[in-house]
């Protein structure tokens, strides 16, 4: 049994949840999110609680009772508080620039990099080293963070790329002919 899954999501005073046919629907202070309920689950909408409970004990079933519930948890956090990744950029000239509604990365390229911001997202530059990215849905923050990640991992060696602020990087001892 999904121990996550079994646990109902508790509804706060300013989020309003509407459930219509498998659409799942939260409307909250910061915006509203929206999910379609895959058939393997029920989701109840009672007085100041989401209870989500699966139609049978096949492994799929199990599988999606304890993600829609999760998702459903995050869609609530969401819309309350959301959600922040910070990068940070390590390296000699790695700088970075917001240029209306571009991301402009100078990472030891050739050329700078410019990358779009998505509208749902709003990321600030508090120093030239230094990224904000603020969101209301956990993934589209998360997925928007490690693409920008994927343009220059941190190396084991000098540590130079783009980490997360709390990411601790792993060095290695580089090899010297003794």
């Amino acid at each position: 049994m999904s121990r996550i899954g079994t646990q109902p999501v508790k509804i706060p005073e300013k989020v309003s949840v509407v459930l219509e046919g498998n659409v799942i629907k939260v409307k909250g202070p910061l915006g509203e999110l929206a999910l379609n309920i895959p058939s393997e689950v029920l989701v109840t909408v009672e007085e100041g609680a989401i209870k989500v409970e699966r139609k049978a004990d096949k492994r799929r079933f199990k599988m999606m009772h304890g993600t829609i519930r999760s998702l459903l948890n995050n869609m609530i956090i969401g819309v309350t508080q959301g959600f922040t990744k910070e990068l940070v950029l390590n390296g000699v000239g790695y700088r970075v620039a917001l240029q209306g509604n571009k991301l402009v990365l100078n990472i030891g390229y050739k050329h700078p990099i410019e990358f779009e911001i998505p509208a749902e997202l709003k990321v600030e530059v508090p120093s030239p080293t230094e990224i904000k990215i603020f969101g209301i849905d956990k993934q589209r923050v998360g997925l928007f963070a490690s693409k920008i990640r994927a343009l220059r991992p941190p190396e084991p060696y000098k540590g130079k790329g783009i980490r997360y602020k709390d990411e601790h990087v792993r060095r290695k001892v580089v090899k010297t002919l003794a």
